[in-house]
């Protein structure tokens, strides 16, 4: 592997190309760390370190996507999260909207316009998060418990609040900037390199907190443990995402003039985890909603304190039935809306092709509706699993946390991002006769 690495940067495209993401990551990194205007750095530090040695994880899925610069409130604070969040919820509306679908079906042309409305949403919802974290911080109810909580931002007047909200809003629309560079002219897809950079930089630092928290042998079993089963989980991981179901389908030959066409055999590639990552994300954000009520209410009454109980620390036995349930149910929410076995049945049709053994139309669009349910329960089950396995495996040695480095939706991303970035190096690397990373 490290013989393909020096290859990689013999080719001098492929160097330069690299050599750019690693620039672009580097000017992202020092967003990542330059306060907002109007934030006191000096109370933010002091209650940042308080709540790394504690179990706030309120805001733990945005800060892991930002890098940890959310509760630093640095200009880019919210990070790729507002460009994940409007993908998804145009993902969400093309099901929807016949106008959208009818885009998505332009090709090219109407592919640009759906990124073009993706730009929109993502600085619309930067306004709205930007708004939300600067009032949250303005009212100390960003770091509950830490002493100069309210004096975090000393200067409450309006101008100073808009002045935040327009400077956090300006670097998420950097951020996505950045992002489409690394597309371009970069390697990989920029806003996925960006997301495994933010999680990977949170990776040190996580160890390093369980290792001072540890009770064993000066925390070092704690260490050695969470390692030993960061790498069970890659592995996992790793053996999951590539696992497919391929279902054969054979192309009837056809004479055109003097020559033949098709008659040729090919497969549908199903993945057992066709879903991705979108359940766990979806999940954790929706159980957000109840301990962000809570947080805001400032309510004692009996409601409030059972969610408190049960909800926000995130070990607790409803809470962990809860996750799991949600993670299996939007894993076939979320594969019912993207793949479509009437619509693949019907192009499949159109030019010829067939399962072996499965008639043309209706009965191919239920075959593929069968296989995909029977697959996607496993899928989800391990999704479930994935996500909650780290915090169980964590409680065990009374440090549960979910702010743990290898849980599910950082493992998920930081596996999936990294396979994904090594295929187009290997795939350049092979267009140039040289060996790749995979033997």
């Amino acid at each position: 592997m490290l013989t393909a690495f020096a290859r990689a940067f013999k080719t001098p495209d492929l160097r330069k190309k690299l050599l750019f993401t690693l620039g672009i990551i580097v000017l992202y990194r020092l967003g990542a760390h330059i306060p907002v205007p109007g934030v006191s750095y000096e109370n933010v530090q002091t209650c940042v370190d308080q709540a790394s040695k504690g179990n706030n994880s309120l805001f733990g899925l945005v800060n892991m996507f930002s890098g940890g610069a959310l509760l630093q409130i640095t200009i880019f604070a919210l990070g790729i999260m507002p460009y994940i969040t409007a993908s998804i919820i145009l993902q969400l509306l093309t099901v929807v909207i016949p106008r959208l679908e009818a885009l998505k079906k332009e090709g090219q042309s109407g592919t640009a316009k759906i990124t073009q409305y993706t730009r929109y949403l993502t600085v619309a919802l930067a306004i709205l998060q930007g708004t939300g974290l600067v009032a949250t911080a303005r009212s100390g109810a960003l770091f509950s418990g830490c002493p100069v909580a309210d004096q975090i931002v000393p200067n409450q007047s309006i101008f100073t609040t808009i002045v935040m909200v327009i400077t956090m809003t300006a670097g998420t629309a950097a951020v996505m900037w950045l992002g489409e560079l690394i597309t371009d002219r970069g390697i990989g897809n920029g806003m996925s390199i960006l997301m495994f950079i933010s999680i990977a930089a949170s990776f040190p630092g996580a160890l390093w907190a369980i290792k001072q928290s540890g009770k064993l042998a000066d925390g070092w079993i704690e260490f050695i443990t969470v390692i030993l089963i960061g790498f069970v989980m890659v592995g996992l991981v790793v053996f999951v995402e590539q696992a497919q179901r391929r279902v054969p389908v054979q192309y009837a030959k056809r004479m055109i003039g003097r020559r033949s066409y098709g008659g040729t055999s090919t497969y549908i590639p199903l993945k057992v985890n066709q879903a991705g990552v979108i359940p766990v994300i979806f999940a954790s954000s929706l159980l957000y909603i109840p301990a962000l009520i809570v947080q805001f209410s400032n309510s004692t009454a009996g409601w409030a304190t059972w969610i408190q109980d049960h909800f926000v620390k995130g070990d607790h036995p409803y809470y962990i039935a809860t996750y799991f349930l949600l993670i299996v149910f939007f894993a076939f929410f979320y594969v019912a809306i993207s793949f479509n076995p009437e619509e693949v049945a019907d192009n499949m049709k159109k030019y010829g092709g067939f399962i072996p053994g499965i008639r043309a139309g209706r009965p191919t669009a239920e075959y593929l509706s069968y296989v995909l349910n029977r697959i996607t329960w496993p899928g989800s089950l391990y999704l479930g699993l994935i996500a909650l396995v780290p915090t169980m495996a964590l409680a065990g040695f009374g440090g549960a946390n979910q702010n743990f480095p290898f849980g599910g939706t950082s493992i998920l991303i930081i596996v999936g991002v990294g396979l994904e970035t090594v295929k187009q190096i290997e795939s350049q690397l092979q267009q140039r006769n040289y060996e790749g990373f995979l033997r």
